[in-house]
């Protein structure tokens, strides 16, 4: 079993476990429930902006621990102070190190979307989301059919959250749905974890014209920011890169700053 089958299966039976814990008609007791999201979308295209969505997560399956007693108030707000354009959190917690309470801190402490990175494999995971501060979901095409990715996007929307719906390589392109809100290519083999950075590129090419693009892994240097906004991506979700630093709001800041300096110049 490769490493994303053994997570989806132990992702399905813990969100059976979830469901008897904290039914549906618990969770729209939150109140996040009826609270309006941030967008996404706009956030990611706004021209004061770079694009980056700074994730948040202690650890990983391909990298092992990264930063496990990272401080989620601190390192969101330093994100966000530092000019990120959106926040990312892992709520999964057996393989990522994560948990709901993260995305709920995040949440409270700032202003801007924040993106619940997760395996959803299931509608009341989105409900879930929505119950803990979420703006928008994660949808990944590996693990899912195109008329799953049809049933959550629109669940989703129905809660005013919106989508961000991964792909890793080309034959998932057919599950593509115009519906969603934004799309990610990840250059990260989910079956080894392995990275290769041309995949975005490749794959970028052909979404429909219009298509709100986000370059997922692999980004290690500010060059490739300009690299990746030729090729036509609005946005760029980094993690590790920050996360595997003393202090990761410091290393946004550095990063967008040296970014910025760069566009300066080309221009």
């Amino acid at each position: 079993m490769g490493i994303l089958e053994e997570i989806i299966a132990y992702k399905r039976k813990e969100t059976e476990d979830r469901k008897k814990l904290y039914p549906s008609e618990l969770l729209k007791k939150s109140v996040y429930h009826a609270s309006p999201c941030v967008s996404l979308k706009q956030y990611i295209l706004r021209p004061d902006k770079l694009g980056v969505i700074a994730e948040f997560k202690r650890k990983s399956p391909s990298k092992g621990m990264i930063n496990q007693y990272a401080e989620v108030e601190k390192i969101s707000i330093g994100y966000m102070q530092a000019g990120a354009s959106a926040l990312s959190v892992l709520t999964d917690e057996h393989f990522f190190g994560g948990n709901n309470v993260d995305l709920k801190t995040a949440r409270k402490f700032n202003y801007c979307p924040v993106l619940r990175k997760d395996f959803i494999i299931d509608e009341y995971q989105i409900e879930e989301a929505k119950s803990i501060g979420a703006d928008a979901i994660l949808l990944i095409a590996a693990i899912l059919t195109k008329e799953e990715i049809g049933r959550f996007t629109q669940k989703a929307h129905d809660l005013g959250m919106e989508v961000l719906l991964e792909f890793y390589k080309e034959e998932e392109l057919e599950k593509y749905d115009p519906e969603v809100d934004l799309v990610g290519i990840n250059n990260r083999n989910l079956q080894d974890f392995s990275v290769q950075f041309d995949r975005a590129i490749n794959l970028a090419n052909q979404l429909p014209e219009g298509t709100v693009k986000i370059a997922e892994s692999g980004i290690q240097k500010p060059e490739d920011i300009l690299v990746l906004k030729e090729a036509g991506f609005d946005g760029f979700l980094i993690g590790t890169l920050f996360m595997q630093e003393v202090a990761p709001e410091q290393a946004c800041r550095k990063f967008i700053h040296e970014v910025q300096m760069l566009t300066r110049s080309d221009g």
